[in-house]
């Protein structure tokens, strides 16, 4: 669980000296919840600065309601897009969050910030003498090599070998290290290998695994679910309905978004999708798979099945073949051509591979509820088409060019012709089947206790702690800022 009772005063103060000396200032919870607590003359010095820049300001960018602009941006909104029935093929609304427009392209800056904000403010991580470790399959490493530029620490990436050479060319950039490990997104065991390697080292580090830190956990519930019940008192309409997130599960952070909403809609549902190919979650099973960066062969220590209602399986071939559709021009004619508005094509490339995987996971939803033109469905688009664009040389390669026939095919099998097939809606012994395959990963091991495995299942309290922690690490970044002396 996150610590808050530890305290390290004297990394704290060496943390608070390079703070001073190289200008950080650290964004609360309620701030990346809602930009406009943050001071007018922190968004006055952000009117110069690129949302990619290495630049301790873009802190305060961790974020959905950046301005979609590359540079320059103030907030306004949650960035969504809301994706009519032509093009899913089903009545319900369904609407994704952007992440896009967030430093790096993608949310997990902001996963990733959760874990190591409350680390700093309390003097359990020394960015003057230790290294941060970020495991992941891609997005996540990123936003932690990111947050520790930012933050004046010391980072090392590890991800999969198989990963997108547009990963690897930006963390070459911005990381103190990148470790690649065998395989591609199937192979967290592999990630989860390497990071008892470095600790064997003796070398000082602290690993931020997003698997099982509740700071991605609490990220998510404090400022996606809040951003996602914005956007819903934005667009719903009189007799409309929120029915329900549906989500790849990867290291199940943003499924904790459900779990905030819950509270306000106990109604709602929430899907956990995985890949066909490694149905972990659906058949106990294995495999490997091309949706980038969902993570698999596991379940994830932050995830509460507890909560979850339904499991999906997202054939990864469906995933590709809307790649090329979603950015090929001859898929953008073809779906002008069936009637999905020019202006929507044009922003479709807003999904990157995990996003496209999310939004057939809300078809297969809809599908399966049979939900209408007053039902909401909610979901995000993890990251855009940007960290991507070698997939589709390579597709080109494999499959030859992409024509006007491939484009009907996709569209029609995959989006019009998607079926609720490979499903699961969970029962009580239906959740405890998947709850209990974390035994086998988390406590046999990667160390952690029967005791606390149980406590997930049986004390309703665990789970509902856990947001009850940001106040207080409000409290400490504010003391912390104080200490440093930037603030105004």
């Amino acid at each position: 669980m996150i610590d808050l009772k530890t305290r390290n005063e004297a990394a704290l103060e060496r943390t608070i000296e390079r703070a001073r000396e190289r200008n950080i200032i650290i964004p609360t919870f309620a701030q990346m919840r809602d930009p406009g607590l943050i001071p007018d003359d922190i968004k006055a010095k952000l009117s110069d600065v690129g949302l990619w820049d290495l630049n301790p300001i873009n802190l305060f960018r961790i974020t959905w309601h950046n301005e979609p602009v590359e540079k320059g941006g103030g907030f306004g909104g949650a960035n969504y897009l809301e994706l009519p029935s032509e093009l899913t093929g089903v009545d319900a609304r369904v609407v994704l969050l952007v992440g896009k427009w967030f430093p790096t392209g993608a949310h997990k800056v902001g996963a990733a910030f959760g874990c190591l904000a409350p680390r700093l403010v309390t003097g359990q991580f020394d960015p003057t003498t230790q290294k941060a470790v970020w495991p992941s399959t891609g997005n996540y490493c990123r936003g932690g090599a990111y947050d520790s530029n930012l933050l004046a620490c010391e980072s090392i990436a590890i991800l999969p070998e198989g990963m997108s050479q547009e990963r690897f060319d930006w963390l070459a950039q911005v990381a103190g290290e990148t470790i690649k490990t065998p395989g591609s997104e199937s192979n967290v065991k592999e990630i989860f290998d390497k990071c008892w390697d470095l600790r064997l080292s003796g070398e000082d580090l602290i690993i931020f695994n997003q698997f099982d830190e509740f700071g991605n956990y609490l990220w998510h519930h404090e400022v996606t679910g809040p951003a996602m019940d914005e956007v819903l008192h934005q667009i719903m309409r009189p007799g409309d309905s929120y029915r329900g997130v549906a989500l790849t599960t990867g290291s199940a952070g943003t499924i904790a978004s459900g779990d905030y909403l819950k509270k306000r809609y106990p109604l709602s549902k929430i899907v956990a999708s995985e890949a066909l190919q490694c149905p972990t979650l659906l058949n106990n099973g294995f495999g490997a798979h091309r949706i980038e960066g969902i993570g698999d062969k596991h379940v994830p220590w932050v995830h509460n099945v507890k909560n979850t209602d339904m499991v999906v399986a997202i054939d990864d071939n469906a995933t590709m073949a809307l790649v090329r559709l979603f950015n090929e021009p001859a898929g953008s004619e073809y779906l002008v051509s069936q009637g999905v508005p020019s202006e929507l094509v044009c922003m479709l490339p807003l999904l990157g591979i995990s996003g496209i995987a999310n939004l057939l996971s809300c078809i297969k939803f809809a599908k399966y509820y049979e939900l209408g033109g007053q039902d909401i469905v909610l979901s995000v688009a993890t990251d855009s088409m940007e960290m991507y664009r070698s997939r589709l040389v390579e597709l080109e390669d494999e499959e030859g060019p992409f024509t006007e026939l491939d484009a009907a095919a996709a569209f029609h099998r995959y989006l019009l012709g998607q079926t609720i097939d490979h499903t699961e809606e969970l029962s009580y012994y239906g959740r405890k089947r998947i709850h209990n395959l974390k035994y086998y990963t988390w406590v046999e091991q990667q160390g952690k206790s029967y005791e606390e495995i149980q406590a997930q299942w049986y004390d309703d309290d665990y789970w509902a702690s856990i947001p009850e922690h940001v106040g207080e690490i409000d409290a400490l970044i504010a003391e912390f800022n104080g200490r440093v002396g930037l603030t105004k």
